[in-house]
């Protein structure tokens, strides 16, 4: 290309989600009038994005019937919160607009609790800790987080549950739910959690981030009730981690 040159392109047309019902079996783990509580597989998105129209979890909660919250927008019925699409495990999702604000207040005030396993590369070497970093934009690749100077205040608490083949087991804790925070919390400390090619913790055979949402704990919206589901890891994270020596 030379200076004087005319280039000519055409904006494309803006896509425009019109998300349809599809029959994608979910595992069930909860479900009442309120809420369900649901076991998320690893490779699902959870709702449509630039690349991801069709067969996502908000794809398949519509396929189930019945009414979602609307207070997340038009294309996040029922999402109060998210899972990365390699991570596996439990998500809750509202059936109304007062129980997912009442959920989003639960996670303001850490009422609702997340903690996750996570096999990650390298032994960790103190037996428990907490990580904070702000979380933003990585500068140098915008499609990544990375603990940046100005980022959004994130914290995790770890401890160790076992270490194996120079791999360690982690059980994490969010007190704040930043994107991809875990993922980055890890790679900063020197641990990037396996599998995690975005996060330097790639390895041969493994398909995705070992991140599983194991446990989660909430009030239920309408009557307060204190509740706690797990989910144990997928035959992909089990099968890893038995196989280490």
């Amino acid at each position: 290309m030379l200076a004087g040159d005319v280039v000519e392109f055409e904006i494309p047309e803006a896509y425009i989600s019109e998300t349809e019902p599809e029959a994608i079996p979910l595992e069930i783990v909860y479900e009442d009038d309120d809420i369900a509580v649901i076991d998320k597989p690893a490779g699902m998105v959870v709702h449509p994005a630039p690349g991801h129209h069709t067969g996502t979890l908000v794809h398949a909660l519509l396929g189930r019937g019945g009414g979602w919250s609307a207070v997340g927008g038009v294309s996040r019925p029922g999402i109060v919160h998210r899972l990365d699409k390699g991570t596996s495990g439990l998500i809750v999702v509202a059936r109304n607009d007062a129980s997912h604000r009442a959920l989003s207040a639960q996670l303001k005030d850490r009422a609702l609790s997340r903690t996750y396993m996570a096999i990650v590369r390298g032994l960790v070497k103190d037996e428990a800790g907490e990580l904070e970093g702000p979380i933003g934009r990585d500068p140098k690749e915008r499609k990544r987080m990375a603990v940046v100077s100005g980022g959004r205040f994130a914290r995790t608490r770890y401890q160790v549950v076992q270490r194996r083949g120079g791999h360690t087991l982690l059980r994490c804790d969010l007190d704040t739910g930043r994107t991809h925070q875990i993922r980055v919390h890890l790679a900063a400390l020197g641990y990037p959690v396996t599998g995690d090619v975005e996060y330097g913790g790639g390895e041969a055979g493994v398909s995705r981030p070992l991140l599983h949402a194991w446990r989660l704990r909430l009030r239920h919206p309408r009557t307060g009730e204190e509740m706690s589901f797990e989910a144990p890891p997928p035959p992909d994270f089990d099968e890893f981690w038995n196989g280490l020596k």
